[in-house]
């Protein structure tokens, strides 16, 4: 049986949830952030691929088991407060579901948020329509 660290050394919020923050492990390029809960961290330790709780769906949700643009995590961190996880990932594919390579592609211009990347692949050719 794998040893994990002690996941109660972490502090997740009252719905038991903690943010993870998915950063590319060789460019540091922030590309998302979505929630981990115990399950999905202890997944993710265990088998090396990204995996998080949805909280719109309310389930378990391996990043890339419906468009196959997995995160192959490399390393999995924690901040000082221990209430935030950092991935340290290799993406394979975009990291986003609108099709772009990460989810931070809105950017504060005066009275607006502009798009200041385009989508790399179709959505609908990652998800149907």
């Amino acid at each position: 049986m794998e040893t994990l660290p002690d996941l109660d050394a972490l502090k997740f919020n009252a719905d038991g949830l903690i943010p993870a923050i998915a950063q590319q492990h060789d460019s540091g390029e922030i590309l998302m952030l979505a929630w981990m809960n115990r399950a999905s961290l202890g997944e993710t330790l265990r088998t090396g691929v990204a995996c998080y709780w949805s909280r719109s769906r309310q389930k378990f949700w391996k990043k890339g088991e419906s468009s196959g643009h997995i995160q192959r995590v490399k390393s999995v961190r924690t901040d000082c407060d221990r209430d935030t996880i950092l991935l340290l990932v290799e993406q394979v594919g975009v990291a986003c579901h609108t099709g772009r390579h990460n989810c931070f592609y809105l950017e504060a211009q005066g009275s607006t948020w502009a798009e200041i990347s385009q989508p790399e692949i179709d959505p609908e050719k990652i998800y149907g329509s």
